[in-house]
């Protein structure tokens, strides 16, 4: 596979040149953001308020963080979607794969003066003005450390904890294949700050509410296993309901890392979790160990996302979406 071509210098410039002209800049992520996006965001947010730029950040409806994201440095400059600018000079959105990504926000597409996209999804349609996409990048937030780097802005401990959230996110706590030694090197200058990386760690992945345990069960006692899914690299896929949610008293925001939990079965190459977010709208998420390109499946089925970690929004019944998955497995090479 030819790799992705850098970000043209020319593109870097002009990037630079619209956030320090800017009168007003808006920054936004995806929907339900995880670290990456959240992360990448504030450390961006917080870097150009230290150059004194005028930012605000926000994210789409609903406007809810739990664990660690809600403890974040650079919160302070969140406002909700419904009070964020109408007309930014600058729009800069951060790990949203297409539009549909940023919800209630897409409008300020429309009617910003200027807007940057900042992403690593190999789906990204290239739906800003400039457009600083990177499918090699292991995180977003690996561009926004570029960013911040080419804007002068000094690395704190705040932006740094901000930034480690995001890469390690997007790298499974640095697990993942797409973890070069550059991203380690990157993970080591944003330690040397002195964030409380141990703690961070903890509260990404070894803390969970005792009714997020209980609904780890349900999902987990439900999990189905396909080994003849994917030409045979086989396929685990389980669902979350809104009744689940409602009956362990959970936010939708803790079905986020369920997935990660179904990657874990030794016998499949690919892991599939449907979350209902209406009576027959699921938000489907998909992981691949490697040898299966899951954006492929996704970007089929109407999503998006990169190789290792991708999701669509499917309509049906649980059955139909978790078949159509199957379906699009079938026509998915399989690179061993």
């Amino acid at each position: 596979m030819t790799p992705p071509a850098p970000i043209a210098e020319a593109d870097w410039a002009a990037a630079l040149d619209r956030l320090r002209s800017a009168r007003s800049i808006l920054l936004t992520c995806h929907l339900n953001p995880d670290g990456d996006a959240l992360g990448s965001m504030l450390g961006a947010g917080l870097g150009l308020a230290q150059l004194g730029l005028p930012v605000q950040a926000s994210f789409p409806s609903p406007f809810e963080l739990t664990g660690v994201l809600a403890e974040l440095p650079g919160r302070e400059l969140l406002v909700p979607p419904g009070e964020a600018p109408r007309a930014p000079d600058l729009l800069v959105s951060f790990d949203a794969s297409s539009v549909e990504r940023l919800g209630d926000l897409a409008d300020r597409l429309g009617t910003a003066g200027h807007t940057l996209v900042f992403d690593h999804h190999a789906s990204n349609p290239g739906f800003g003005e400039l457009n600083l996409v990177d499918p090699s990048a292991a995180a977003t937030a690996v561009l926004v450390d570029e960013l911040l780097r080419r804007l002068g802005v000094r690395l704190t401990a705040p932006i740094a904890e901000c930034l480690y959230v995001a890469l390690s996110t997007d790298t499974g706590s640095f697990a993942f294949a797409a973890t070069t030694q550059a991203v380690h090197e990157l993970a080591g200058r944003l330690v040397a700050t002195g964030i409380p990386h141990a703690e961070l760690s903890r509260k990404l992945y070894h803390t969970r509410p005792f009714g997020a345990l209980r609904l780890l069960a349900d999902v987990l006692g439900r999990a189905r296993l396909d080994p003849g899914a994917a030409s045979g690299a086989g396929l685990v896929s389980s669902h979350a309901t809104l009744d689940d949610l409602a009956r362990h008293g959970q936010p939708p925001q803790v079905l986020e890392t369920l997935i990660g939990d179904l990657r874990t079965a030794q016998e499949a190459e690919v892991a599939c979790l449907a979350k209902q977010a209406a009576a027959e709208e699921w938000v489907v998420s998909l992981r691949s160990k490697g040898a299966v390109d899951v954006s492929r499946v996704a970007v089929a089925l109407g999503g998006g996302g990169h190789r290792f970690a991708a999701g669509f929004t499917g309509h049906g019944s649980v059955d139909e979406v978790l078949a159509s998955v199957t379906a699009a497995l079938a026509d998915c090479p399989l690179d061993r």
